[in-house]
């Protein structure tokens, strides 16, 4: 194992195994992923194909490979996670969540060492408060989620600032809040694809997809808005954080720009050569008082901490994922 080895939770999943695929770029790292993969046929183990890892470490023996290889790693990047806003486990969430997520900070402060972690836009609840102000504790403590899930994310952010508060954090911690990420890699989330996944296969062929009506006052059927953020995007800001470690704290990481799914169906329509067709059809009963209307990132934080590339617009992230992916016989990255 390489004195440069890094060590990627979830490395097999969507953001995680894009993450996996940039670090995999530099053949001085050896990148190390924590996983699941499932049944053979979810594909999943498809989102690791085409990289080289140096090691393959089920969840349950991850912190005994921490302890036997900790003079090699230089850091942890823990996307591992319950990622569905719609678990009624609540049980499973907060242990998967919150508990091993303390349990990694707390090995990597105790052997010195950098964490780099995913938190969620879902953290901001309704969003009545911004989407900013991550620069303290009382900021992180004032946020609302709207879902377990939300909630727990919410909660190891403000355990991640309380400790570090006290003096006892990594080496470099850095918690991002993640946006509506779309991209190459995420054909085994099922229904918690992005809406362009979803719908590819109807807009390839010019047929008519189906949209969310809305259900609040201005805002028109589909004009629900998001900040869609494309993958590459978040791949390059970890790396960059890798590279950067006098950053910490919690950041967002989105595009810094709310587009309605309308415009997100529209993009996937006209990147396969086709003319929209789009219907809308009621949203749930259950899900609609838990539903976000707006999300925007505030990316000022991350900009005054010294990130300057330009992030991807919708219509170049979309282009790019169906010419490059999506339309591909081989879609993975």
């Amino acid at each position: 194992m390489s004195a440069s080895t890094i060590l990627v939770t979830g490395g097999a999943g969507f953001i995680g195994s894009n993450i996996a695929a940039r670090l995999a770029e530099d053949p001085s790292l050896d990148v190390v992923v924590s996983d699941r993969l499932r049944t053979a046929d979810s594909g999943k183990w498809r989102n690791l194909s085409k990289h080289p890892i140096a090691d393959f470490i089920a969840p349950e023996v991850m912190f005994d490979w921490l302890d036997a290889n900790a003079d090699h790693v230089r850091a942890v990047v823990h996307m591992g996670a319950i990622s569905s806003t719609t678990e009624v486990d609540a049980d499973k969430i907060i242990h998967n969540n919150f508990s091993l997520s303390r349990d990694l900070y707390r090995w990597c402060a105790d052997h010195g060492r950098r964490l780099i972690y995913a938190s969620s836009a879902a953290t901001y609840g309704d969003g009545g408060q911004g989407f900013g102000g991550l620069d303290d504790i009382a900021a992180l403590q004032a946020l609302r989620p709207l879902n377990a899930y939300g909630w727990s994310k919410a909660l190891f952010d403000l355990f991640a600032a309380r400790e570090a508060s006290r003096g006892h954090a990594p080496s470099q911690w850095v918690g991002l809040k993640f946006f509506n990420v779309y991209g190459p890699n995420e054909g085994h989330k099922g229904g918690m694809k992005s809406v362009a996944a979803q719908i590819w296969p109807q807009a390839s062929r010019g047929e008519t997809v189906h949209l969310f009506k809305s259900h609040r006052e201005g805002y028109a059927d589909g004009g629900q808005l998001r900040d869609f953020v494309y993958v590459r995007d978040v791949a390059d800001v970890v790396l960059w954080l890798l590279q950067t470690e006098r950053v910490s704290g919690v950041f967002n990481l989105g595009s810094g720009q709310a587009r309605s799914f309308k415009d997100m169906a529209e993009a996937v329509f006209r990147a396969a050569g086709h003319e929209p067709r789009i219907e809308y059809r009621d949203m749930p009963e259950g899900l609609r008082e838990k539903y976000q209307y707006f999300t925007e990132a505030d990316m000022g934080r991350l900009r005054q901490a010294g990130y300057a590339a330009p992030l991807t617009s919708l219509e170049a992230g979309i282009s790019n994922y169906v010419q490059n992916y999506l339309s591909q016989p081989d879609p993975y990255r």
